[in-house]
This record gives C-alpha cells, structure tokens and sequence, in this order.
C-alpha cells in the first residue's frame, strides 16, 4: 500500500522543525521524517558555476525524490522544508509517478516571530533576517495552505495539521 508526502514548508522562523517531531508522534503508521536541511550539508564540494538558484532547486528535487521513494514503499513522509509555491507544480507529476499522496501545509506565523525565532536559535542563528523576507513573502501564493497562528504551540499546530491532512484540507495530488 502506498503511503504520502506532507510537505510541512514555511519561510524560516516558523518552527516546521517543533511542529515536524510533534507530527511523527500523531502519525498513524510508518513514519520517515526528512529534515530537508540535511540535504544541503550532502554537498560537500559545490560546482563553483552552478547559481545559487540552481543548487537550491536540485536540493529540492534529490529530497523529493526520496520521499516518494519511501511513500511509494508505504510510509508516511513528512518533509520539513522551505519549500516555496513556486516549487509545487514540479513535484505534483512525481507524486502522480509515485501513485501517492501529497499535502503541501504551510506554517506562517507573522514576520516579527519568525525574525525573533530565527535570531534565537541555538545553531543558525540569523541576525539580520533581511535575505529571508523575499522567502517569507513568497508564502502569500499558497493562501489554502497556510495555517497562521502566532500563540499556537508546536503540539496544537500538528494537530491542526493533522486533522487537515486526515479531512483532505491540504492534498495537492
């Protein structure tokens, strides 16, 4: 039996990182969970002419691609990742190859949160949020997607989520 891809996205700060643990304890079976930043520490010499935008759409596609291999083997993928709505139509024709199903949530807290989590981190801390406002903006094109809750903890956010993903709410294929 097939399984499914939830693609837990959001620009930085949002806490997908929090939210992706809490949703593997709700999860019904099998479980993969894919820290899509993971990926780019995989890169350990860059082709030097290969752009930035490049790089960041080939990440994107090796992560994908291993979560519907794991679908397609009957778990439940759960990709933590900024992955942009501009990314979504590249990924609906693999999940169709796959035969599984794909759910594309986006948490979006407002700016002012996702700046003060990004500058608190323990690992990562990004001072000047700045490069990462274009991101977060880019979040608005997947409105039926994004869940906006600045109070919510991680735990009440993944169970919105999972209630979504069992209702059909954020099923893109």
């Amino acid at each position: 039996m097939a399984g499914s891809i939830l693609m837990l996205s959001g620009p930085v700060g949002a806490g997908k990182t929090t939210i992706a643990a809490e949703l593997t304890t709700l999860a019904p079976g099998p479980t993969v969970l894919i820290e899509g930043d993971a990926y780019w520490f995989l890169i350990r010499k860059a082709d030097a002419a290969q752009s930035p935008p490049r790089r960041f759409r080939m990440v994107m596609r090796a992560m994908t691609a291993a979560a519907a291999q794991y679908a397609r083997d009957g778990y439940e993928v759960i990709l933590d990742f900024s992955i942009p709505p501009w990314f979504l139509d590249a990924l609906k024709p693999l999940a169709a190859r796959a035969e599984v199903a794909l759910h594309f949530v986006a948490v979006r807290p407002s700016l002012a949160v996702c700046e003060a989590r990004a500058a608190a981190r323990a690992e990562g801390k990004i001072a000047d949020y700045g490069p990462y406002r274009e991101l977060y903006d880019e979040f608005d094109a997947a409105a039926p997607h994004i869940l906006r809750d600045d109070t919510a903890d991680a735990a009440t956010m993944a169970s919105m989520i999972r209630d979504g993903v069992d209702a059909g709410r954020f099923r893109l294929v």
